[in-house]
């Protein structure tokens, strides 16, 4: 097919595509809106050796995944629940809140969803505090050259929405009304594939010149258009 072709094809049915986008956009939009509205707060852990030695430093990042372990525990959740009063249980909590130790920069980052940002703001503060203070009362019963500090890099301040997505959600039911359409355009183009429409599809079709075109009656029927044509 040559560039005319599919400016033809879209001045025909270019509508189509546009509908199935306007209507899948704003189906896409109207369902966000009926979501529930989840907020994420995260807050960061450092973790430092006591000394600049290579062998605690190993140590220390070969304990940052047991670290994760035991922040992400329901013996730290009931804490965590008891101290800044939750309803809810450790279960529930565990399920919102996720743990990630990152061992290139000795550090650990706590985030949790909830629908309400000051309830997500609360479990990952309590949490990065419980878990200090637990670090503490080791450290305690360390040397000091043995020790590895926990502090937290800054408070959490704010919880972002993290979903429903509404614009991105918006343009992808969007892009994706118009790709249906444009498939259910190119069908329909494929089913009358064999149907001659104009007189340079006889041209192209038969490889001969058209010398003229019978009009469409007057009454409005749709009785076919009779083209003559010359032969070689």
């Amino acid at each position: 097919m040559e560039l005319l072709d599919y400016l033809r094809i879209l001045r025909r049915r270019g509508w189509i595509i546009i509908l199935l986008a306007v209507v899948a956009a704003a189906s896409a939009y109207g369902f966000s809106k009926t979501m529930t509205p989840i907020y994420r707060a995260e807050i960061k852990l450092n973790v430092i050796p006591a000394r600049a030695d290579w062998g605690l430093s190993n140590t220390a990042k070969d304990l940052l995944r047991n670290y994760g372990v035991n922040i992400h525990s329901h013996t730290t959740a009931q804490k965590v629940i008891d101290r800044a009063q939750l309803d809810m249980t450790t279960y529930d909590l565990l399920a919102k809140m996720n743990v990630n130790p990152e061992t290139s920069d000795f550090t650990i980052l706590i985030d949790a969803k909830d629908p309400r940002p000051d309830v997500a703001i609360q479990i990952v503060q309590t949490t990065a505090e419980v878990f200090v203070e637990r670090q503490r009362e080791w450290n305690a019963q360390q040397d000091k050259r043995d020790r590895i500090d926990i502090s937290i890099v800054d408070d959490a301040r704010d919880a972002p929405l993290y979903s429903p997505k509404i614009k991105i959600n918006t343009l992808a039911g969007g892009i994706a009304g118009a790709l249906l359409g444009g498939i259910i355009v190119f069908f329909l183009e494929w089913l009358e594939s064999n149907v001659i429409h104009t007189s340079q599809d006889v041209e192209r079709t038969l490889g001969v010149p058209v010398l003229g075109t019978v009009p469409v009656t007057s009454d409005g029927s749709r009785a076919q258009r009779w083209l003559r044509i010359r032969r070689k």
